[in-house]
């Protein structure tokens, strides 16, 4: 066994969030595959993903628990949203801090009733690492894409897609940035500490601070891709990228010829509604006029009938993406961690057209590295074809995705997140690292 031989009760706590799921599921199996019990703290939409692997499961009860994936059962409507600072508000005030309190209870509840010897948390589920506090849990962070709270000296600030400083006035843009994205959480500071009170906890100087009650935060992506610091503080680590397909994703039997010689394209928006049904007919529309073959895949949440394919173009609802991968020549995307990191890894160039969240944010990862492009969200078909045309026909694009698809592979080990969970399990860490409730 990879890990200590011994073994070990994990919780892994997490919601459906797209991205946000695929990575707990990466980690249960590699868990599990060492001999340890899991369980998979989610949605109720996620059970049937993580029985699938052999864990454990137990739903949100207080906290919200969409029933099924999809634009109907989706909490969070953040398409509906005036802006991005809008859209950071609604996450705000639905995952992270709002109803805090109800995370932090169903998780004491469901510790109580299954013990463990460490809880991994999503790093937006601020609530859950609450109630592994109120209870003396230990508890590690896992972040599944560039981290969320900007904490770490020389860590570029998520949100607004930014590029790493070149000058000094770029370095006092960021700050001025890293500043009102800390303020912006702790406008919900107030409420976060009144439900760390009800469960006799001390309050937080600032919302961010409830991660250094973690014995660890895992940032489940790779240094290579990351904009990262020279030097990362102890507590924080890059265990890689997490990558397992989507259990849900349906076997791919291709409707093109086996020796068709045209380049082909994996199209692949998001996994949770953000009203793209548009873009993607865009990207369909741009593709249907060049020699290309491609494939669309909806994941699950814009119906077929939506979008119209061509005669080049085969939109399905799901296919496992690593085994398209193997064949495709590019990717157009939404820019979601999950997608990007798994064609960065297979190093293939990249149009990302984000439409908020952490997708700019991984579009400048690529675009800065010369290994694809970004185009705006409403970008036309002419746009998409002539975006396309050149990343198909400009050898750059492809050499500088294959260079970044080396080092990003080279950046980590497979089973390098459990040497780092191991690390926290062990008596010795134990000992050294009290927690903190």
């Amino acid at each position: 066994m990879t890990m200590d031989s011994e073994k070990g009760s994990y919780v892994l706590a997490t919601f459906e969030g797209g991205g946000s799921v695929a990575p707990f599921i990466t980690l249960a199996r590699k868990l599990l595959a060492q001999g340890h019990d899991v369980r998979i703290v989610s949605d109720a939409c996620n059970e049937a993903e993580a029985r699938a692997v052999g864990a454990a499961f137990s739903p949100w009860k207080r906290a919200p628990s969409r029933t099924q994936r999809g634009r109907d059962h989706e909490p969070m409507r953040d398409w509906e949203a005036e802006n991005d600072f809008a859209g950071i508000c609604l996450l705000l005030d639905i995952q992270m801090a709002g109803r805090a309190e109800d995370f932090a209870r169903d998780m004491i509840e469901i510790l109580q009733e299954h013990p463990a010897d460490l809880v991994i948390a999503n790093d937006v589920i601020l609530g859950a690492m609450m109630g592994c506090e109120a209870l003396g849990v230990p508890f590690a962070v896992l972040g599944c894409h560039p981290f969320t709270y900007p904490v770490v000296e020389g860590m570029i600030p998520m949100g607004p897609a930014l590029a790493p400083p070149v000058t000094a006035e770029d370095e006092a843009v960021i700050a001025q940035i890293r500043a009102a994205i800390m303020g912006t959480f702790d406008t919900r500071l107030p409420c976060y500490n009144q439900a760390r009170a009800n469960l006799g906890l001390s309050p937080l100087a600032r919302l961010a601070d409830q991660i250094f009650a973690a014995r660890k935060v895992l940032m489940a992506t790779s240094s290579a891709y990351d904009f990262a610091p020279e030097v990362l503080p102890d507590l924080f680590a890059y265990v890689g990228p997490q990558l397992d397909d989507n259990l849900w994703s349906r076997p791919w039997v291709s409707p093109f010829a086996a020796d068709d010689p045209r380049p082909l394209v994996l199209v692949s928006f998001s996994t949770t509604f953000q009203d793209h049904a548009g873009q993607l007919q865009s990207v369909i529309d741009g593709l249907a006029a060049l020699d290309v073959r491609a494939v669309v895949t909806l994941g699950g949440v814009i119906d077929g009938t939506e979008v119209r394919g061509a005669d080049n173009v085969h939109v399905v609802e799901s296919a496992p993406h690593g085994e398209l991968l193997r064949e495709a020549s590019l990717v157009i995307c939404h820019g979601g961690h999950g997608t990007v990191m798994k064609t960065a890894c297979a190093g293939l160039p990249q149009i990302i057209i984000p439409h908020g969240r952490d997708q700019g944010d991984n579009a400048m990862r690529i675009t800065h590295r010369g290994a694809g492009l970004m185009l705006p969200r409403g970008s036309d078909s002419a746009a998409i074809r002539e975006a396309a045309l050149r990343l198909l026909t400009e050898p750059a694009f492809t050499q500088n995705a294959r260079a970044l698809g080396e080092r990003i592979r080279a950046s980590y080990a497979d089973d390098d997140i459990l040497r780092a969970i191991e690390a926290i399990t062990r008596p010795a860490t134990r000992a050294k690292q009290p927690c903190m409730a």
